[in-house]
């Protein structure tokens, strides 16, 4: 079984230009169109047998649509291969969040995706921690983390949240720092947290990746694509290029993300 932790989906009305502002932002050209057909397109070319998919909200007043659109993007992939798991998303200013994380329990979402730097919050912002307390136990919480030329996302900020949530399932995404993943290891080494291995393994190298999942530990780590950065059947082909074991390669393909992937509640 494969298991792709990180997939980004946008409707068809609005996946390229959101495909275009994610290329402007990172300055790199973009590998896929975004939608859940290319997505089902590349899982089936490589393999992949599960997607969790998600979007993160520019403004409040995309938080309750990004949602819906995401469940039933769920809804559409039942029975099928691959299949979507679906998790939310949420925004500081926004007016219910605790309203909002109720209805996405209701909705069959497993946690929520935040991408501090596009969103222009601190993972460690007052609110923030206000929503992290209303997801401890119940939902998975999955941050983009690192980015060398923005403080918002900070792996010493996601720290925090740790400390201060020891019970919140959390994902450290980008190995736990975008651009900073040496400097992860700092704050994430030891610690209480999943990371993925989605836009890292690129600008790593083979042999780095694999220290890393050894520094960490197999049973932490997560295999993710980060689409539509990146065409998941070309990374899933790129990672099974480490060297790694068997139990450790099972580990991050698909037994951890099984393990945490349990029912809301």
């Amino acid at each position: 079984m494969v298991i792709d932790f990180h997939a980004h989906i946008y409707p068809e009305k609005i996946a390229a230009k959101a495909v275009e502002n994610i290329g402007e932002f990172y300055k790199i050209p973009m590998a896929c169109n975004g939608t859940t057909g290319g997505l089902v397109e590349s899982g089936l070319r490589g393999g992949i047998d599960r997607f969790v998919v998600f979007s993160a909200a520019a403004v409040p007043a995309q938080v309750s649509v990004i949602n819906d659109y995401v469940a039933s993007a769920v809804d559409a992939r039942k029975g099928k291969t691959p299949s979507f798991t679906g998790v939310g998303t949420l925004h500081r200013d926004m007016a219910d969040p605790a309203g909002e994380i109720e209805r996405m329990i209701g909705l069959g979402l497993k946690g929520i995706k935040l991408h501090p730097d596009m969103q222009k919050f601190d993972i460690d912002d007052k609110k923030m921690m206000d929503m992290y307390a209303m997801l401890e136990g119940r939902m998975i919480a999955i941050f983009h983390t690192g980015d060398y030329r923005y403080g918002f996302s900070h792996p010493s900020r996601l720290a925090k949240v740790l400390d201060a949530f020891p019970a919140l399932t959390a994902v450290a995404a980008h190995f736990g720092g975008w651009s900073l993943y040496d400097l992860a290891l700092e704050y994430f080494r030891g610690r209480s947290c999943y990371l993925d291995v989605s836009s890292a393994i690129p600008y790593l190298g083979m042999e780095r990746a694999r220290e890393l999942i050894r520094i960490y530990g197999a049973e932490r780590i997560l295999f993710g694509s980060d689409f539509p950065m990146w065409d998941p059947a070309s990374c899933l082909e790129e990672f099974n290029r480490i060297d790694l074991r068997d139990d450790e390669r099972e580990l991050i393909l698909y037994k951890n993300a099984l393990r945490i992937l349990q029912p809301a509640r």
